[in-house]
């Protein structure tokens, strides 16, 4: 026969208690419960897509500059490179 320690005071939580055999049998895989666009992260199908999805090499340092300023470093390498267009256009390059 075993013996069951008692939890210690100071890492227990009262709204969250420690799971009983009875509450592991009476669980359900998260599948049943939650609903599948919860359980799926995936971006739907854009309305009008606007842009193409494409593979670029980059220099590593190029890459590590946009990338250290944190989330949206694509878009950002999309806006330089906009702009850049547009200026070798209105220039005749």
């Amino acid at each position: 026969m075993t013996r069951k320690r008692k939890p210690n005071p100071e890492r227990t939580d009262a709204d969250n208690p420690e799971w009983t055999r009875t509450d592991f049998e009476h669980a359900r895989p998260a599948a049943e419960v939650l609903s599948r666009r919860l359980l799926r992260k995936v971006r739907g199908a854009q309305k009008t897509p606007t842009k193409e999805r494409i593979t670029i090499r980059l220099s590593r340092d190029v890459l590590a500059h946009f990338r250290a300023a944190g989330p949206g470093w694509q878009s950002r390498i999309d806006e330089v490179l906009r702009k850049a267009s547009e200026r070798a256009r209105r220039t005749g390059q």
